[in-house]
This record gives structure tokens, sequence and C-alpha cells, in this order.
């Protein structure tokens, strides 16, 4: 099967790998150093899916027709992204891998003519160098939206390689993704790793704080959300209503299940190399449908505004500074 990967950083890059891997005939795109590294060696996957040097073609662009296109560009890029393949992307099927809560609408605006369904990857992965992904804790992508039949096909294709599964509420899914994605935004500000973040205690209470707008939020606006990663609609509840103290429990159990391999989140990634980050559609997303619903989100606001700082300055904030503009900001009491 012939399969376009479009946007081929870490979670990209990861897929294209594992599917030239199975012998499908794979095209990634991709940009600058890492598409030259990739035009010289291949994909190099490491990590907890074993080591898999992979043969793809690269290119800025698609050069052909696809069977399957899988876009996994940061959210902001993904217009752009499309709509620069959507010549060659036509009715396809298409499989918008993303975070934020738009992105089927959005690839379905981008390329109209193409059948979208929406993918939620869980494992966490690195592009530290050109051409190198680690996955460093492997977990489920999830596949799923109204469009049964391109779905179903995305999951059997992708889980021939890698696992997934299926979920029949995708708008659930993506806001209990939301809340985990939760954990990208202070190593992002403090140049941390998420574990570092998490071990650090006044961190820990920041992102139990923003966790729980978050839960808040979704429920505001009437969500169900959707078990992922061991966090159901139960447990969220809990979380949200438990003393801050005890709600702690829960970036801990999150930590334990990374291992030790430094995970650094992918913002901060995307700020290590320079690249505006997705933060306007996770936190910032929260954000957004805060204020439609009435719920406060000051830690999310700010957080928000810290990554844009940090992205303007070239400057981390060291944990005591953020922790003092947290307090500053809200009368929540630990």
């Amino acid at each position: 099967m012939r399969i376009a990967v479009i946007g081929a950083g870490a979670v990209g890059g990861a897929i294209a790998a594992l599917l030239s891997g199975a012998g499908h005939e794979v095209e990634i795109t991709a940009r600058g150093a890492h598409l030259e590294a990739i035009r010289d060696h291949g994909i190099r996957l490491h990590g907890a899916w074993g080591e898999a040097p992979a043969a793809v073609a690269a290119a800025e662009r698609m050069s052909a027709p696809a069977d399957l296109v899988i876009v996994t560009t940061k959210a902001q890029d993904a217009v752009a992204a499309i709509a620069d393949n959507v010549a060659f992307i036509g009715d396809s099927h298409l499989l918008v891998v993303q975070n934020g809560l738009d992105g089927i609408a959005n690839a379905r605006a981008a390329a109209p003519g193409a059948r979208v369904a929406g993918g939620l990857a869980m494992f966490a992965a690195s592009y530290l160098s050109p051409g190198t992904v680690t996955i460093t804790t492997a977990k489920p992508t999830f596949v799923g939206g109204d469009d049964d039949e391109t779905a179903a096909l995305f999951a059997r294709v992708l889980g021939a390689v890698m696992p997934v599964q299926r979920v029949d509420d995708f708008a659930g899914a993506q806001w209990t993704k939301l809340v985990i994605n939760q954990v990208n935004a202070l190593p992002a500000v403090t140049g941390l790793s998420v574990q570092q973040v998490i071990a650090n205690r006044g961190l820990r209470l920041v992102l139990v704080r923003s966790m729980r707008e978050a839960v808040r939020v979704a429920t505001a606006d009437g969500v169900r959300f959707v078990t992922l990663g061991g966090l159901s609609a139960s447990k969220l509840r809990l979380f949200a209503a438990a003393p801050l103290w005890a709600a702690q429990q829960l970036p801990l159990a999150m930590r334990r299940s990374m291992g030790s391999t430094p995970n650094p989140g992918s913002t901060l990634q995307s700020i290590r190399r320079g690249q505006p980050s997705e933060i306007d559609y996770l936190n910032g997303a929260v954000v957004a449908a805060g204020e439609r619903v009435g719920v406060p989100t000051p830690i999310n606001a700010l957080i928000v505004r810290l990554v844009h700082e940090v992205e303007s300055s070239k400057a981390f904030v060291v944990p005591e500074v953020l922790i003092a503009r947290v307090a500053a900001a809200t009368t929540e009491i630990a």
C-alpha cells in the first residue's frame, strides 16, 4: 500500500518507519536538516519499539497520490500542510494525528474531498536530532471519528505495526488527551523533563491545578471523558474534586508510567528547535473553551503566556519564579 506521512517529526517519523518496515511504500514530507538526513540514511527509530532503520522516500511535498495519507504536523501547521498537498490528497483516506480539539474539522476544510478520521498518539517520541526518532514511552494510538469506514481502515493498517485502539466517542477522547497533554507545558517553560517537573512538588501542584481546570471546563461543557492511558471519567471527576494534596497522586502515577528515560514533551522539543509550539491548541484550547462555558482558567491562561514568553526570549523560567507567578495569579490554597 502507498502511504504518505505529512510532517514526519517525532510521531510521524515513528509511524513512517514502522509502516515502511512492514513493507508499505512510504513517502514522508519534511524540511531542512531533517529532510536531508532522511534522504541520506532514512529514519532511524530507537527506543521502546526496538531498532528499525527505514528507507523512505522524502520530499517537501507529496510527489504522487497515495492510498492513505497521515497528517502528523503540529496543530498550527496542519491546514497549510494539507493545502500544500491537496492536489495529491484528492479523495484519499486521511488520518490527522494531532493534539487539540479541531484536527478533523480543520482537515476537512483544507481537503474537502478526503475521507477523514482522527488519531491520538499516546506514545511518547522524541526527535532530538535530524533523521532520528526515539520512542520513550510505548502506548497505543487511538483512532476514531464519525467516518467509521476510514477509522476502521486506519486502525487495521496501523494496528498491524503498532498498538492501536478504536474509540467511538472521539471528542471525549480528545478531551482526555487534552488533560494528559497538560504535562507538556511546564517542561516548555522550565526546560526540564516531564519527570523532573512532576518530581518538583511546587511544579507538580501547578500541573495539578492546570489539569483540574481542564477537567472542570470539559465537565461544564457536557463532555463525556473516554478512558485513555488509565484515565477514566470517574478518576477524572475524583481528581477534580479531591484536595490538592491528594490530587497529586495522579501526576505521580503518570510519572511512574513514563519510565526513567527523560521525556521532554513535544512543546519543549519545538522550543529547542526554535519552532513555534502548539501551546495555543493545548492549554490555549482549555482557555478558549473555559471562556465559552464560563469557567475561569487562570492557570492555563498564565501558562500560555509563559510559553510564549519563552518562545520570544529564548530563556527558560526557573521553577521558583514560575511558582511565584502562579501564586500571584490565583487564590486557590494548596
